[in-house]
């Protein structure tokens, strides 16, 4: 789940009640009682709650599948599996002769390829975005979310620069990014099996979709349409670098850390080029 660094935490000065040990607290206090060992189980629920209520990724899902629905239902398609040229010309979809329409660098995480696309990217998103705002609460999941967003879109305008972009991979494998790099850096405030399940299964889940992306660029299933995948390495790229950021229990030492900065400075600059890059560079121009 989301995780705080508790042994920072510890040496901190701490002027929090204690938690009634007999009492139940949070809304999954049993769940993190199996994978938590006791002497860190209050300090991680003096923070993972459910007030409030993970409001950022219930509201992008819904966004999400409204527009999926729209174009489904109220725009000609001769089926929802895989959604055809009203998709592409939609003025969300990242399309790069036209990314001097700037929004269009976030817009296209509202629209998908189909209903195995959006349903996938769903299901990931709420199944790491709901405990991960728990804890840290939806601005900071939202920042994540959305500089994987950004990351994605200005990774393709390098990487692949020709191809159109849809879905919210970016987003979902920077909640991949941050959950891996909780999970590294937080390994030993787990029981060792947990954190062992955990950190395989988003591996196994990122090799399995990345191959299928892989597949469905060079496939070509899309109605004639490629589709990049490189928003999915920018997305768990941002994940690792801005997930540390926010997703690491944040104090006055964490600032002193030099990983800290690097994060930072590394995807500032990241952003910084891609801007020059279309501007000046990009053979999309």
């Amino acid at each position: 789940m989301g995780d705080i660094d508790y042994e920072e935490a510890e040496q901190e000065d701490n002027n929090e009640p204690e938690l009634d040990q007999g009492k139940e607290t949070g809304c999954f206090r049993k769940f993190q009682n199996m994978i938590i060992p006791p002497e860190f189980r209050d300090r991680y629920m003096q923070r993972a709650n459910c007030c409030p209520p993970p409001i950022f990724i219930i509201g992008i899902s819904i966004a999400e599948l409204a527009v999926f629905i729209y174009y489904a239902v109220w725009k000609p398609h001769k089926q929802w599996v895989t959604l055809d040229q009203s998709l592409w010309k939609s003025p969300l979809t990242y399309d790069p002769a036209k990314r001097q329409e700037a929004w269009r660098f976030f817009s296209y995480m509202f629209v998908h390829a189909g209903v195995g696309h959006i349903f996938c990217n769903l299901v990931m998103q709420l199944l790491l975005g709901i405990p991960l705002e728990m804890v840290h609460k939806g601005h900071e999941v939202g920042f994540v979310y959305l500089a994987g967003v950004l990351a994605g879109s200005l990774a393709s305008s390098i990487f692949d620069p020709l191809t159109v972009l849809v879905g919210a991979s970016g987003g979902v494998y920077a909640l991949y990014g941050g959950y891996f790099i909780n999970a590294v850096v937080n390994f030993k405030q787990m029981k060792l099996i947990f954190g062992v399940a955990r950190i395989l299964a988003i591996v196994s889940i990122v090799v399995a979709d990345f191959s299928y992306a892989l597949y469905r660029r060079f496939a070509n299933l899309e109605g004639g349409v490629q589709v990049s995948f490189v928003a999915h390495l920018g997305g768990i790229v941002a994940g690792l670098t801005i997930g540390y950021v926010f997703f690491i229990n944040f104090n006055t030492k964490l600032c002193k850390n030099p990983l800290f900065w690097i994060c930072i400075l590394g995807y500032a600059v990241f952003i910084i080029f891609a801007v020059f890059f279309n501007i000046f560079i990009s053979p999309a121009s």
